[in-house]
């Protein structure tokens, strides 16, 4: 982690082709998206280069975390880049790009946050975002795994 930038990492048992549909796929993105305890409310899923994913995320107490990712790059099984926004505002917190790289038998899956300011990416840390970025990783890899 360096200057506005947050890197999260995880090798994963699953060919690129296979976590690539459980990030393009409307019915499979909500199931495994959010750190652990937390789910996804669908409010709008366009699941392509220039389309968008309006949601929100439940936390374990109920807490509601508005979130509008609108994907800037598809380029299939490889990278996925979005912006990440709160759906009232037209501010953008931050670009993520998304790398599914093969390695052996499996697929190396690096997500990069790059934040618009430094405070913001230390809020970020500051909240658990590290933590927190690979339980989702985590959900990911379950999914992907799954026969």
């Amino acid at each position: 982690m360096t200057g506005r930038s947050l890197l999260l990492t995880r090798v994963m048992a699953a060919t690129p082709e296979k976590v690539w549909r459980c990030w393009t796929d409307p019915a499979l993105l909500p199931q495994w998206f959010g750190p652990e305890g937390h789910h996804c409310i669908t409010k709008d899923i366009d699941l392509r280069q220039g389309g968008r994913w309006l949601f929100d995320m439940i936390g374990p107490a109920g807490e509601v975390y508005p979130n509008l990712h609108v994907f800037t790059l598809y380029d299939p099984p490889k990278r996925l880049d979005y912006t990440l926004s709160d759906p009232g505002s037209s501010e953008i917190h931050a670009e993520v790009v998304v790398t599914l790289t093969p390695t052996g038998s499996g697929t190396r899956v690096t997500m990069e946050m790059t934040f618009t300011s430094q405070a913001m990416r230390d809020g970020a840390v500051n909240f658990g975002a590290v933590e927190l970025g690979q339980t989702t990783l985590a959900k990911l890899a379950a999914m992907a795994e799954a026969p």
